[in-house]
Formats: structure tokens, sequence, C-alpha cells
């Protein structure tokens, strides 16, 4: 049984018993149903209770169910919901850890609530592209106020109880229990305490108005368009509560259901509820058990001082991991400590760290030039320049200094990492953790699996991904990974516009139009274009009928490496980020176009997006037919949290999907026809054209 029922004296408790947040499945909520009218036929019982096993009190939907027929077969939650209302004995909800969503609902149709300090309460909704669809817009404003509901709503945060139970007049809770250990036996006192009090309070029956009205409501939406223009959900949420001021109790509560049966079928919606999904699912190894021992991680220690090490470093620091940092030389370490000292310097400045959390962080750090005094750390990660003669000396070292069982890492964003594991006698300890830059603030973690990589070790370090607050995605060994590879192809198609008549900030303007963080040549510029010529370098030789636009190189030779120098494909001023668009730069690109002999044309904004995000859509597509990719999901979270795909659109896979792979096929074969493109680049990969032939989408729902 997914509720469990037991009698304590005179009064029932029932508790939700469906690992590992209590949702509220379908059979969750026909065994809390029957406990309920269990209750009702027993004369001995005066009062019910209704808790959560384990670590929650109810996570809110079951998400194995989510978009499924169970999910709305009765009894429904909106049912379950009324069964408590209606209820001819008191009802009192017991919360702990987590009162989330449709959980929340629940409790809000209990009559009696009681919780322990620490519950964190939230109606999360809006983060899947809903609003609540259970009477959360209806009930938390009569409980709470409507300012302070309307922000938890729309913001979809958690807040802790005991800080919910400290606001002026608030009625969500009838008493906050001393601790998670008594809450239950608080609940059955304050059980007895009501059991004879009727009428049984219900807070559909509270007032619900706030004193400025219109005006308030329209503050609201204008500062929901300024901070969430992308998502109608948000929007949605503000109308749904000003309804609860407005309306009589069931009127609103039916055009909450109206409104959130509406948005579960938006692009913004699908593509939300598919990154929850697959968030989940990257965590996920076939061949990896979740039980599989982890090895124990206490301290750290990072290769190199740079931009990368350092920001590396933060993430453990913040952590609470003591690293020690390495170099080759003093100044170089001095540089790297300075930069963190820097970081943490500016979070205290904006509020955001409090002085004694620095001053922590900092006592774990220690500096080193010598690699004995990193051989006993059970983690090292090298950090170094993206040379395999440079990687070759390190990882010599480490195999020689490290104790045994210390897994070696290997922050290499395009090199192999089997040839780096052939390094050591150890390959099996070996494994890729490419961070992004910078790396203390992207969420991205690619995970690389070498041909030997130990199963613990992917473990621990998927493990120790979810501590330092990362997205953790696992990727088989290919140039580029699954971020890099993909991204490679996009810039290749950012080139070949150039050279047909467009310009750098034409080409940005329009992917960012699209919803991208940044187009390709303003990302160019913060990454280093130095670095994309290092690659193309190594691609000239290896792999000499790979097409390119010359553009990128010429930029190179002429020293304009991006932000770094001042200069790149745009102008940047001393000492500022601002991209001012370069007629030096346009000019240079016009010279090569016509010493190619092309005649430029007007390019539409809707091709530049369809070549630059098509050609993620292709190359992700190969990886996954040769595995190096586990599921599309997991290319659609590299490029959300790494690359500053819009999140409104799932991911360049999820897009695929929603635009239709046959279309996405046949502006391929459109391009293919362009003899400035690369014709044999454009020809759909195999799993594509499979799945077109099919009728299937990447994303199987």
């Amino acid at each position: 049984m997914t509720a469990q029922y037991q009698v304590h004296g005179d009064v029932a408790v029932i508790t939700l018993d469906n690992p590992p947040v209590n949702g509220l499945g379908y059979l969750t909520r026909v065994a809390f149903t029957q406990g309920l009218q269990r209750a009702e036929d027993d004369p001995a019982v005066r009062a019910i209770v209704l808790t959560g096993a384990g670590k929650a009190f109810s996570g809110g939907a079951d998400i194995k169910e989510f978009g499924s027929p169970k999910a709305i077969a009765e009894p429904n939650l909106l049912s379950v919901i009324l069964a408590c209302e209606n209820a001819s004995k008191p009802v009192v909800a017991a919360l702990h850890s987590v009162a989330m969503g449709g959980g929340l609902e629940l409790a809000l149709g209990c009559h009696y609530r009681i919780a322990a300090p620490g519950c964190s309460i939230a109606l999360p909704e809006v983060k899947l592209g809903l609003i609540p669809g259970a009477g959360g817009t209806q009930r938390l404003p009569r409980v709470l106020g409507v300012e302070a509901a309307l922000n938890m709503i729309v913001s979809g945060e958690p807040v802790k109880s005991e800080l919910l139970a400290q606001l002026p007049g608030q009625k969500l809770f009838d008493r906050l229990a001393r601790s998670s250990e008594t809450l239950l036996d608080e609940a059955l006192a304050l059980a007895r305490e009501v059991a004879d009090v009727r009428p049984l309070p219900l807070v559909r029956l509270l007032p619900c108005k706030h004193p400025q009205g219109d005006a308030y409501f329209q503050f609201a939406r204008n500062m929901v368009k300024a901070t969430a223009p992308r998502f109608p959900a948000p929007l949605q949420c503000v109308d749904s509560v000003e309804r609860a001021t407005r309306l009589p109790f069931d009127e609103g509560l039916a055009q909450e259901r109206q409104t959130f049966l509406r948005l579960m079928w938006t692009p913004e919606c699908r593509a939300l509820r598919h990154l929850f999904a697959a968030e989940r699912a990257a965590s996920k190894i076939p061949d990896v058990p979740e039980d599989t021992p982890r090895r124990p991680i206490q301290t750290v220690a990072v290769v190199g001082a740079g931009t990368m090490g350092g920001g590396i470093a933060m993430n453990f620091l913040n952590a609470g991991l003591p690293v020690t940092l390495l170099e080759m030389k003093q100044d170089a370490l001095d540089r790297g400590v300075a930069t963190i000292r820097k970081n943490y310097e500016a979070q205290v400045k904006k509020g955001k760290l409090k002085q004694e959390k620095y001053d922590e962080r900092m006592a774990l750090l220690r500096t080193t030039l010598s690699y004995a005094d990193i051989a006993q750390a059970d983690l090292v990660i090298e950090a170094v320049f993206e040379d395999m003669g440079v990687k070759e000396k390190v990882f010599k070292e480490l195999d020689r200094v490290m104790k045994p069982g210390s897994m070696l890492a290997s922050n290499t964003s395009t090199l192999d990492l089997n040839q780096i594991a052939r390094f050591t006698k150890r390959p099996q300890d070996v494994i890729g953790m490419h961070f992004f830059s910078p790396a203390n603030v992207m969420k991205l973690l690619e995970v690389v699996r070498g041909e030997q990589t130990a199963k613990d070790v992917l473990a621990t370090v998927m493990a120790l991904g979810k501590k330092i607050k990362k997205t953790a995605v696992v990727s088989g060994v290919c140039d580029g990974f699954i971020g890099n590879r993909m991204v490679e192809q996009y810039i290749r198609q950012a080139g070949f516009l150039l050279d047909e008549g467009c310009t750098p900030a034409q080409v940005d303007r329009a992917i960012e139009k699209f919803g991208f963080a940044m187009g390709p040549f303003r990302m160019s510029d913060l990454a280093g274009n130095d670095i994309g010529w290092a690659i193309r370098k190594r691609r000239y030789a290896e792999q000499p009928d790979m097409r390119y636009s010359k553009s990128a190189d010429l930029l190179c030779e002429q020293g304009r490496f991006g932000q770094k120098t001042g200069a790149g494909w745009y102008d940047y001023l001393p000492g500022k980020r601002e991209a001012v668009s370069s007629s030096a730069v346009e000019a240079m690109i016009a010279t090569h176009r016509a010493g190619l002999g092309i005649t430029p044309r007007r390019v539409s904004d809707e091709e530049i997006v369809q070549r630059l995000v098509f050609s993620l859509i292709n190359e992700g597509a190969r990886l996954l037919e040769e595995g190096f990719a586990a599921r599309a999901g997991d290319i659609d979270m590299v490029y959300i949290t790494g690359y500053g795909f819009p999140v409104w659109r799932g991911g360049p896979m999820m897009y695929a999907d929603t635009v239709g792979l046959f279309n996405v096929a046949q502006a391929m074969k459109r391009f293919a026809r362009n003899p400035l493109d690369d014709a044999r680049f454009w020809q759909p990969a195999p799993l594509l054209a499979r799945l077109v032939a099919e009728g299937q989408t990447f994303n199987k729902a």
C-alpha cells in the first residue's frame, strides 16, 4: 500500500508512503481516500491526522505519472482535497521536511495544519511552466495574505515553515511543532483538542482581499513581464491569484484548473517538463547501479591556478572540502589565490556571502609548488594548458606521486581522455571532469567516461557533482565530447554565414533574438578566439577535407583574440565588456569575401537561426547514434546549462521534436544545395533519417 492506516486511541493516522517524496500518484490517492473513509466509518475515531513517511510530507504530483491518464484518474487530487474538506471529523495535516505542489494543496484542504521546523513549503509549478492546479492560487492567498502568497507562487521557491509562521496574521499553520521528532505526538494532541470543535474550519471560507486591488496586481504584472518575458505561466499566476480576490471560491477554482490544463500543452511547459525529467535521468547511468560504492572524497587537489583552476577550486571550497592548489611558479600561484579572493570579496560586497563564510572557505585553501604536497588527496583535477604534451607531463607525475585509489581527473575540453589515461599505470582511476567557464558559476559538469574508467570512480564523480551543485552529464570519449563537438559545427556555420554576406552583429542578433544568452561571435570573444584557432590548426592537420571559413584565422592573425586583448570580432573599450561593432573587422570580412569571388546576399534571420540550431541537432543525432551521449535529454541538459540555449525551448533535441523532425530534415537537404556550405555535413544523420522514416522523435513520450 502507498498509504498506511493506524489508530492511536481515538485518532486515526494516515501516512502517505510512496518513496522517495510521497508523490500523489493514483495508487496513493486511492489508498488515502480509502483510509479517510475507514476513519469516517469508525465510531471510535474522533479525528484524523495526515502525514508522510520518510523524508517528506509530500512533494506533490508523482513525476512517473506526469502527463499520463493516471495523473487525472479519479480520485484526482481535486477530489481528494474535496473529500478532506467534506470529512465529518477534523483532519489535521502534520507537515515535515517537504510539503510542495500538490502536497501543500492537499494540506490546505485539511481543517488544521501543524508543521515541523525546517519544513520546505512551496508551490513550484511555475518552474514547470504551469500554475498550481488543485486550488493553490485560491487557498494560499487566504492563509498567507495576497502578497506573500503571490511571491511564493510566481517564484516557485521554497520557504521554511518557521519563517512563514512568523508572518503577521498567517493562518497557514495552526501550530509550529517543537521538532520533527515530536511532530506526530503534537499532531495527535492537536487532533484531540479540536475533535469536538464545530463547524470545521475551511480555508475556502476565509476572506481574500488586497487593499490596493487593481493597482497592486498591475504592479505585479509589470514586475513579472520584466523578469520572465518568455514564459506565460508567471502572468497566469498573477491573474489566478487576482481571481481569488474577486470571484466566488468555486468559480476561481474552476478557472485555475482550466488555466492549468491549457498551460500543460504550451511549448514552454513541455520544454520545462522535459528538462525536469532530463535532469533526473542524466544522473542515471544504465550499467552503473545506484548502489555502486563511492570512494571517499575528503580532500581535493587542483593542478593549475589559472582562471579555470581557481574557479574549479572554488566549487569545492564552497562545499566545505579542503583544496590544495598546485602551480609551478610562485607568481602564478599568487595570481590564482588573488583571483579567488577577489571573486569571494565581490560576493561579500554584494551581500551574497557572509564574511564568516568567506573566512571559512579561504581557511580551507592550501597552496604548494610541490607535487609531493598533494600526494594524499582523494581527488586531483588537472586544469593546465590544453595541449597533449603538457597533459602528458602532468599525468605521468600524478601517476608517480598520488596515493593508490586517488582519482585522477582532467579538465580537458577536447583532448582524448583515453590517451591521457594511458600516460598512467592506473587508467581505471582516470576520468574527465570538464568544467565550463567561469567554473565557479556555470552549472554544467561534463563527466567524461574513459574506456577503462572504473564504475565506482564514475559513480563517485556523479555524486560529487551533485554535492558541488553542478548538473553532471556523462559523455563518452570523442573529440570535443558532447558540448564542444556540437558547438564546432555551430561555429562553422557562423563562419559560412559571414562568407555569404552576414556581419558578426547580424548573426549574433538573430540567435540572441531566438533566445540564446549570447551569439557565436560574442561567445568566441568571451572564450578567446585563440582557443578556437588552436583547435582549427589541429583539424587542418587531422581532417584536411573539412571545410572552414578562413575569416576567423584572419582575425587571429591580427591578434584579435577577444575581450582579453580588447579586440576580437568586436571592439571593447578599456575595462568594459560591451561589444562594439568593428568597422575594421567588417572590412576584413568583405575583403576576404571578395577574394573568394563571392557576391554577398541578404540572409534572413530565420535562415541564420535554422543553420546554427539545426547544425547542433544534426551533430547531436550523430552523438546519439555513435553512443557518446546516452540520451537526447543529456544533450539538452548540456546545452541548457553550459551553452545558453533558451530554457523555454527545452534544448536543441527537444526543439527539433517541437519543430518536427521531418521539417528539420527537409531544411537540411535545402542547406546541402548551397554551394558555399558543406553539403556532406548537411546529410541528415542516420538516426535522424531513421526517426523521420518511422515518424518518431528524439525524446520519445
